[in-house]
């Protein structure tokens, strides 16, 4: 009955095109087939009693209780305002750099990205902050447009990043399926805290990529991306750098060092991490009881839907396997020439492709429980193999016509910045990401030199 299950996943992302809700097309779509198959006798009905202990499971995960406290810390941090004096004092610092304003730009973008993790707050912040700036000095539109886009987008790899849990626990699923398939039965795991250093230099990586693209095209076009003479009021002191990157550093730290050093798991890093921003908001004069509801609720509503995604795609993942979806993904993908190689490959081009018209989170919850254990039943290693689903993913953000942060970027937009100009500034970016993807497949310790190094596998 595997055609059945490549009839449900088709049906699944035909409705989601149309434009119906994610989580009740998941579950629904999926229940209506499981409830054809019960009738026409296609579908063991005894499977459906395993669904309340299935999402008890989703509830319960301590893992997954990290998600709502990264999204209360990015929130919090978001509306304490941090991202504006480190856009201003890093732009007056680099400013009179050929690109200079556009290399700030990223790497403001990078330490957003380590102290909240969420695209959308972060390409809305830097596109309403640095968009008008960037266009009254002289930069191209696309080049602006894309420079904010591609920066805001490296919350997805750089940790602590909201996908990287997401992730991380499908991969743990994953990875212990995969080893019992194997006749494997004390599974090794693989945690969060791995895919948190294993994602770390490749998230390195692509900020230092992108910065190399916008020298070079500032050396090679400057009047797209020109040097500015700032005021001699305007001057720029160790003690305002200071002043400006101390704050989300001492949130870096904390989060990420507490988890990389092994004091934390990623769910206490979490909490500290959302103390810590409610400290910053406090002590920056930015929290009062009505922002503070206003945080709440933003939380609330993020968390609510990534929570009923999971529990919609837990659904699909069942429904999926009751047909045997899984062993035919495994039959076609063993299949195809080139071995491992060949099947990494194919999956790496169709999440890619997938990334045109469906979010990361669809994408991690839908896809990957069922090309996972596959893959990782093939002798991949589950750190590298995460880190380049987490990179290819982050490309779905920037993917023409549905990339959200290309949303994000046009709702705040001024009128002289075209849907084009987005679209024409975040292609070399993409092209940077697939560089990126490459050089990871042709360089695996990117990805596991960092993990072997501090948790000694």
């Amino acid at each position: 009955m595997e055609w059945v299950a490549a009839l449900l996943f088709i049906t699944v992302v035909l409705a989601l095109l149309a434009g119906f809700p994610v989580a009740f097309t998941l579950g629904g779509t999926a229940l209506i087939f499981a409830g054809a198959g019960v009738l026409l006798g296609a579908f063991n009905e005894a499977l459906l009693l395993g669904l309340p202990n299935r999402i008890f499971g989703i509830m319960t995960n301590e893992t997954l209780v990290a998600v709502p406290l990264f999204v209360f810390m990015g929130v919090t941090l978001e509306r304490a305002r941090i991202a504006e004096e480190l856009l201003e004092t890093l732009s007056l610092l680099f400013g009179r750099l050929p690109g200079g304003l556009g290399i700030s730009v990223t790497i403001v973008g990078m330490l957003l990205a380590a102290s909240t993790g969420i695209v959308g707050a972060t390409v809305v912040t830097m596109g309403l902050l640095s968009l008008p700036t960037m266009l009254k000095r002289g930069y191209s539109p696309d080049i602006a447009a894309g420079t904010i886009c591609a920066s805001g987008t490296l919350g997805q790899i750089i940790p602590p990043s909201i996908i990287l849990v997401m992730l991380g626990d499908v991969m743990t699923s994953a990875y212990q399926q995969a080893q019992l398939d194997m006749g494997i039965f004390s599974p090794k795991t693989v945690s969060v805290g791995d895919l948190f250093a294993g994602a770390l230099l490749p998230g390195l990586l692509l900020v230092a990529l992108y910065i190399v693209y916008l020298l070079i095209t500032a050396a090679v076009s400057p009047s797209r991306m020109p040097a500015f003479d700032r005021d001699s009021d305007n001057k720029v002191t160790v003690l305002r750098v200071l002043k400006a990157i101390t704050p989300p550093l001492m949130l870096i730290f904390a989060v990420l060092g507490s988890i990389l050093a092994g004091l934390a798991t990623p769910t206490e890093a979490a909490g500290v991490g959302g103390m810590g921003a409610l400290l910053l908001a406090i002590a920056r004069r930015e929290l009062d009881l009505e922002r503070l509801r206003d945080i709440m609720r933003t939380t609330l509503k993020i968390s609510s839907m990534v929570f009923m995604i999971l529990i919609g795609a837990s659904v699909f993942s069942l429904v999926f396997r009751g047909y045997g979806g899984d062993e035919g993904v495994q039959t076609v993908l063993e299949a195809l020439p080139g071995g491992v190689i060949g099947a990494v490959i194919v999956v790496m081009i169709v999440m890619f492709l997938l990334g045109f018209v469906l979010d990361f989170i669809e994408i991690t919850f839908v896809v990957v429980p069922i090309v996972g254990p596959v893959l990782l039943a093939m002798g991949l290693d589950p750190v590298w193999l995460g880190v380049m689903i987490a990179i290819n993913l982050q490309t779905s953000f920037l993917t023409p016509p549905f990339g959200f942060a290309l949303f994000y970027l046009r709702g705040v937009a001024p009128p002289e910045v075209g849907t084009a100009d987005i679209y024409r500034g975040v292609i070399p970016f993409v092209a940077i990401q697939v560089l990126a993807l490459i050089l990871l497949a042709l360089f695996p310790e990117l990805a596991t030199w960092l993990p072997g190094k501090i948790y000694g596998d």
